[in-house]
């Protein structure tokens, strides 16, 4: 075979792949069953406030999932709890975050993540009480936006609390703890969020399954003009 068939070969191979890898990162927001949900926006004073409501659950349960023992995120809608985790968001906007944590602690394998960073004071309020740290031990999960430097954990239920959820979506009277923090958006752009605590029981490294499936455990955050 002729050097210039080969090399025409090979370019079409590296096209194709190219096509097919662009249609897998063009869809990824709409994979795992989580279409983008567009966050109620406010205007206050002329400037652009979300306020952003979920819970994380030790089970999503057959009601919002093919997959009812995974871990997951649940996202407050207009329409009620649902497992959508690609949320679009205006650009410079203060959003208002409020966290509902059902699960139990996992604990951190970098305790630098226990830190709040990238949100506004750097510190969160836990059921009420301002904290600038947690303890590594007691982390459930995080929400961290590595492209925005933000990073929060959220503790963990203990284990002997009464009347824990077993399937999402939860009641607030579950146990839980409540998670509450602002940040802001900044320029537009496609920013992916995740949870940084290996908690998917079941999977090597407790890293795979809904750790890492879109729609589950990580998004993306849609920062739009």
């Amino acid at each position: 075979m002729r050097v210039g068939v080969k090399l025409l070969l090979v370019a079409v191979a590296v096209v194709a792949a190219g096509v097919i890898i662009g249609f897998y990162v063009s869809n990824l927001t709409t994979l795992a069953g989580s279409p983008a949900y567009s966050v109620p926006v406010q205007n206050v004073n002329g400037h652009p406030v979300v306020n952003l409501e979920f819970q994380t659950v030790a089970a999503v349960g057959p009601q919002l999932s093919p997959n009812p023992d995974w871990v997951s995120y649940v996202i407050n809608t207009s329409s009620g709890w649902k497992r959508e985790t690609v949320w679009n968001l205006p650009a410079n906007a203060t959003v208002h975050v409020t966290w509902f944590n059902f699960d139990g602690a996992s604990g951190l394998r970098n305790p630098f993540l226990a830190r709040p960073q990238g949100i506004v004071g750097n510190h969160i309020l836990v059921d009420g009480k301002p904290a600038n740290t947690i303890d590594p031990n007691d982390a459930s999960h995080t929400f961290a936006v590595p492209a925005l430097g933000i990073i929060v954990a959220a503790p963990g239920v203990a284990d002997d609390a009464k009347n824990q959820c077993g399937y999402a979506p939860c009641p607030l009277t579950n146990a839980h703890r409540t998670i509450k923090f602002t940040f802001h958006t900044g320029s537009p752009g496609h920013y992916r969020w995740q949870c940084f605590v290996p908690c998917a029981a079941g999977w090597v490294f407790g890293f795979g399954g809904p750790m890492q499936t879109i729609g589950y455990m990580d998004g993306f955050l849609n920062v739009k003009a």
